[in-house]
């Protein structure tokens, strides 16, 4: 009995660490599933080492528009990519650096390597 006992915490516990494991590298945010519009313009950091692209995105006759921006790291191997802004609605942006990793996007200021900006996430 205590031998079961033993298997059960081991395999429970390795479960839990996979799991958190996964959940941290892997779980998906909203702006993951963003959709990816049209391409309207780009913009380069300062230094050349961001790139940001704004999208507009429609979701037929009966939405409005919403602008995605994405931002590409040119400095990794392999440009890595992320969506670091989604607002609905908003047909137009306008993109603007601060400095080398910070940018504007329609008055919403972000650091490029670790904010975001989802309008969906926004306390209204």
């Amino acid at each position: 009995m205590k031998k079961r006992y033993i298997v059960f915490l081991a395999v429970s516990s390795a479960l839990l660490v996979i799991g958190a494991v996964w959940w941290f590298l892997f779980a998906p945010s909203y702006l993951q599933f963003a959709p990816k519009g049209e391409y309207i313009s780009k913009s380069t950091s300062p230094n050349g080492d961001y790139i940001v692209k704004i999208y507009r995105s429609s979701g037929g006759a009966t939405t409005p528009f919403a602008i995605r921006g994405e931002v590409t790291y040119t400095n990794k191997v392999f440009n890595k990519k992320k969506n670091i802004y989604w607002n609905y609605p908003q047909e137009t942006a306008k993109v603007k650096w601060v400095n080398n990793k910070t940018v504007n996007i329609s008055g919403h200021i972000l650091n490029v390597t670790k904010d975001t900006f989802d309008a969906n996430d926004v306390d209204n």
